[in-house]
């Protein structure tokens, strides 16, 4: 499947340079809901829900990924306001999962299994689903200066690079990150649709040197 990651300039041309994908620790995340999508009125219930929420943050990440890059709030949000970058990967839809957008709160299950927690971790209040998310749950293995990181590879392959309407990075600088990929990823410039409320292709060459 196709999707998609927005970034601003300086870590997107970063991360195709170095092969990678920064993953996102559980505790980090920009929903206060996350992981926490269900009732949680019941003291006890509530106490154990945070502190699995924390303990799985310790060993487990996500990288997250967009159906679209035509959405205007997703680079305005995500990829320095249109002056960032967006990368466009083919994922195995073996290690994808799409996230399930509710009105309300789960119930709280009669019995607490790897199968209610995984449907947690993939469920957010239905507000969210302009981003059209897929994740990828991932171990923390080899942690860099605090971080961690998922290489390409052929379940994550770099196939796309999508450069923001606003953003001053080059036709050059992405050819050099890009390196021996040049000839297997399609790169293009972004602009502001004409008849929608979105972002589109610029087929103007003129417009990105």
């Amino acid at each position: 499947m196709f999707v998609y990651h927005f970034l601003d300039s300086h870590y997107g041309l970063n991360n195709i340079k170095e092969r990678r994908l920064k993953i996102s620790r559980i505790m980090e995340l920009n929903d206060l809901f996350e992981f926490l999508g269900v009732d949680l009125s019941d003291r006890q219930f509530r106490k154990g829900m945070k502190e699995t929420k924390a303990e799985l943050s310790k060993t487990k990440g996500l990288l997250c990924f967009s159906k679209t890059w035509k959405n205007p709030l997703l680079w305005g949000h995500y990829a320095d306001k249109h002056k960032g970058i967006c990368l466009g990967f083919e994922i195995s839809d073996d290690i994808l999962e799409k996230i399930n957008y509710v009105k309300a709160r789960l119930k709280r299950p009669t019995v607490l299994n790897e199968n209610f927690m995984k449907k947690v971790l993939f469920t957010k209040f239905e507000h969210w689903k302009y981003e059209q998310e897929y994740r990828v749950y991932i171990e923390l293995e080899e942690e860099i200066d605090g971080i961690y990181y998922a290489e390409f590879s052929d379940q994550v392959c770099l196939k796309q690079v999508i450069v923001g309407d606003q953003s001053d990075i080059t036709r050059k600088q992405v050819i050099d990150v890009l390196g021996n990929l040049v000839e297997e990823v399609e790169m293009f410039k972004a602009r502001a649709g004409f008849k929608e409320f979105e972002v589109v292709r610029n087929i103007n060459k003129n417009m990105w040197i």
